[in-house]
């Protein structure tokens, strides 16, 4: 005699199954992550406030059409020391602090935790990434070691007198988190600001010297990567570097070949090789074993992550951005839902078949 409840015990089994696919699939969301995630995304929160009110205590007012959320961040279209053409919105979008909900997550999976020191190559493009990787790093008790090119595209960090180091300087007189680099560079073609106004060269070496910082100004691409090695290694003090996170498009850092613009932004799991001449600390990191967290392409961060393009209102920081994130795995959560109830359907077609036959 046929056993009808056959299809009842395989649909239970393949529910489990699927279940358990599924978990492994999506993120893990315990309370632990939850509240890295929050605490990241309100330290950058902060971090915008205290700057926009720095940035206006110096007598610069916040331009509402460039910079509608007013986040205080977002620089200006020309200025002696912009280097390149820069994107409006995507400055914009880097100013949402759910981006330092998205670098604990990044962090986490390279393996970085507390104590871990992270390299982080940095041009001042990009200062809410900047604020976002620094805020991250504070949450899951990591420490970056920042190496920035001070010259920046348009609406970057470009307003003299209040570049990333004017930056890093408010943030400290707040009490919030802040790391002076390490070294510094100019930034812009060659790292050696080439493509900058005579005027802007010396804004950027008078600012160099006032900081006492070193400064990296290597001409020769495979020379500057090994220096910016060098000095992170430093840093790091003997520890091993757990990570390196590239903000931007800086020389050094993304080399000179073509390929890089193959990359997929985001954090890079598989090694590449290292050319020295034609590659930067990207490629030199990745083949050292390094993993590489790749933050340039913003609008395919975007949509790998599930972050807003160029939100008006920015959102507020809160935890439901903690699944939103993981865009990337979401194929494969779906295929595997579909398939999970096209198993069910058949198993149903199966079950109404050996109720309805003869005994």
């Amino acid at each position: 005699m046929k056993n009808r409840n056959v299809p009842i015990y395989a649909a239970a089994i393949v529910s489990l199954l699927a279940w358990g696919a599924e978990r492994m699939i999506l993120p893990a969301d315990g309370g632990e992550a939850r509240t890295a995630m929050a605490r990241a995304a309100e330290i950058m929160d902060k971090s915008l406030s205290a700057l926009m009110a720095c940035g206006e205590s110096r007598g610069l007012a916040v331009d509402g059409t460039a910079d509608p959320n007013r986040t205080g961040i977002i620089g200006v279209e020309h200025s002696p020391v912009t280097t390149t053409l820069g994107n409006l919105e995507a400055k914009r979008t880097t100013a949402n602090p759910a981006w330092a909900a998205l670098l604990v997550r990044l962090l986490d999976e390279a393996g970085v935790g507390e104590g871990d020191p992270v390299a982080v190559g940095a041009s001042s493009s990009f200062p809410g990434l900047i604020v976002a990787t620094l805020s991250a790093a504070e949450a899951i008790g990591a420490r970056p070691l920042v190496i920035a090119s001070l010259g920046a595209s348009q609406w970057g960090a470009n307003r003299p007198g209040f570049g990333w180091l004017e930056m890093e300087d408010c943030l400290r007189a707040e009490g919030l988190p802040h790391h002076p680099p390490v070294a510094v560079s100019l930034g812009g073609d060659g790292d050696t600001g080439l493509d900058l106004s005579e005027e802007g060269r010396a804004l950027l070496l008078a600012k160099m010297e006032a900081a006492g910082i070193p400064r990296i100004a290597e001409p020769d691409l495979a020379l500057n990567v090994e220096a910016r090695i060098a000095a992170f290694e430093w840093a790091a003090g003997g520890k091993t570097i757990k990570a390196f996170v590239n903000i931007g498009g800086n020389w050094a850092n993304i080399g000179t070949d073509a390929s890089v613009l193959e990359l997929k932004p985001g954090l890079m799991r598989a090694r590449i090789s290292y050319q020295p001449g034609r590659n930067g600390v990207i490629q030199a990191m990745s083949a050292r074993g390094v993993p590489v967290i790749h933050l340039l392409n913003i609008r395919g961060l975007c949509r790998r992550y599930g972050l807003p393009w160029d939100p008006v209102p920015m959102p507020k920081p809160g935890i439901s951005v903690n699944r939103r994130i993981f865009g990337e795995k979401k194929p494969l959560f779906f295929l595997v839902s579909v398939g999970y109830f096209m198993i069910l359907i058949l198993l149903g077609v199966a079950c109404r078949r050996l109720i309805l036959a003869p005994p």
